[in-house]
């Protein structure tokens, strides 16, 4: 079908537009992230359309809804144009050795223990690379695996998408611990009964969350039911600043409370509270895009990981 395509003219150019119209979802967006008119944007969507021989999209109100066509042409376009940016930093690679961007996504707990260590060794085996992060839920990080913003991630196959998408190496389940301030009164008679706990405030991730669901089923196991007064938000910085200064509780990756909740760390307030709850989340894995080959920085920063990883703890 590739060759059948550009025999019929298909460009660069068109395949650009349909990445465009895929991620923004409306022609004078895409028109203006391409740096072109929207009549010549629409030129170019007439263009595709005839070489395909269907609409690229359907209009709805004031943007645009992809056609099946059209939205299987933009899916395969931004792994093209993502492979074409690839071969550029491999090709500069080559000429200059290893340096250039590596872009690295996390969630939460693994950022804090296994990305960490490994931007330590980084500073010194790779000086000549730089190295940005992205810490986000699973469901962004997998989105921007698919379409080249990520050369690889710790994080779980997001929601809705197909596993075979992603090339995936376990890493380990998650667990969690809940956090208080020092001096809370669970503190008191810890470890608390899980009943008692439903007293307080909670701080949690909002509904559907992977999080969420964990602390949901073990509270499940416990026969009980999710406290009656709860902030929800996914912000790592209102959470903690929260419970510093209320008696609210929250679930937090075990391995960020080891490095926040000491007394030289950057939250000494707040400590693990003993519970009977064991909640744990999911297994994650190191994530990358199936088929994909990363360039040679990326891929010795992918090797530096798996060391920090394996490494005995």
């Amino acid at each position: 079908m590739a060759a059948t395509l550009l025999a019929r003219g298909l460009k660069l150019s068109h395949l650009r537009l349909a990445a465009q119209l895929g991620r923004l979802g409306s022609v004078s967006d895409a028109a203006g992230a391409m740096r072109i008119s929207q009549p010549a944007a629409s030129r170019l969507a007439s263009e595709a359309e005839a070489i395909l021989g269907a609409p690229l999209y359907l209009r709805e109100g004031r943007g645009i809804v992809l056609t099946a066509e059209g939205a299987a042409l933009a899916l395969r376009a931004e792994r093209i144009l993502a492979e074409l940016e690839d071969a550029g930093r491999e090709l500069d690679e080559m000429r200059e050795g290893l340096s250039g961007v590596v872009r690295i996504g996390s969630v939460t707990g693994p950022a804090v223990e296994h990305v960490l260590p490994m931007l330590r060794q980084a500073r010194l085996s790779l000086p000549q690379v730089k190295i940005e992060i992205v810490v986000n839920t699973s469901d962004i990080l997998g989105e921007m695996l698919l379409d080249g913003r990520l050369d690889f991630a710790l994080a779980r196959t997001p929601a809705g998408h197909d596993p075979a998408l992603f090339e995936a190496q376990v890493v380990s389940v998650e667990p969690v611990s809940l956090i208080v301030r020092r001096g809370h009164p669970a503190l008191r008679e810890a470890p608390s009964p899980a009943a008692s706990l439903m007293e307080y405030d909670w701080v949690l991730p909002f509904e559907g969350a992977i999080l969420r669901r964990a602390v949901e089923a073990e509270l499940a196991v416990h026969k009980l039911a999710l406290p009656k007064r709860i902030l929800n938000t996914s912000s790592f910085l209102l959470t903690m600043a929260t419970i510093a200064q209320t008696n609210a509780i929250a679930p937090i990756a075990s391995s960020v409370v080891r490095a926040f909740a000491t007394a030289e760390g950057p939250a000494p307030g707040i400590v693990a509270l003993p519970s009977p709850l064991m909640i744990e989340v999911e297994p994650y894995a190191l994530m990358g895009r199936a088929g994909r080959r990363l360039p040679p920085a990326a891929e010795a920063a992918r090797a530096i990981l798996r060391e920090v990883i394996s490494a005995p703890k």
